[in-house]
């Protein structure tokens, strides 16, 4: 069973179902938690953003010029390749609050096998091989 906290970034992706998130070496800590993250991460737009005006932890759906260009790239890319919705993720999470957006990630994404966050980047559960669902529901073939 899952009972560890939901990290969602400024964009609306949840890091916890991120590889970089779930990894056993070079574990990033998620984009809003000081630590390790990958440098790609570190220098991030969203985070960087110019309408945030310094405030890297602010969610882009506070921002009135959301969704941007930036972020609805993000979203079709995320939405084709992984079956995340980042914007969908925040309207979610404004809608309902974040305790009951948190649980319904971790159901949505655990493993039915083993009970573990899936990833959202690869076809299996990273912990018992299971089949990653979301994975094979993409919109594109592989």
């Amino acid at each position: 069973m899952y009972d560890k906290k939901i990290h969602i970034a400024p964009c609306g992706i949840v890091c916890n179902l991120c590889l970089g998130f779930q990894r056993e070496k070079n574990k990033c800590v998620g984009c809003t938690i000081l630590g390790s993250k990958p440098p790609r991460c570190e220098i991030c737009g969203f985070k960087q953003c110019m309408e945030k005006k310094g405030n890297n932890i602010a969610y882009c759906d506070e921002c009135p010029k959301f969704p941007c260009r930036r972020m609805k790239n993000l979203e079709k890319r995320y939405s084709l390749n992984y079956g995340e919705s980042p914007i969908e993720n925040l309207k979610s999470m404004r809608k309902s609050g974040i305790e009951t957006f948190s649980t319904l990630m971790i159901q949505n994404w655990k493993c039915p096998q083993c009970g573990a966050l899936l990833c959202v980047h690869r076809r299996n559960c990273l912990h018992c091989g299971a089949q990653n669902e979301h994975f094979l529901k993409r919109k594109h073939t592989s």
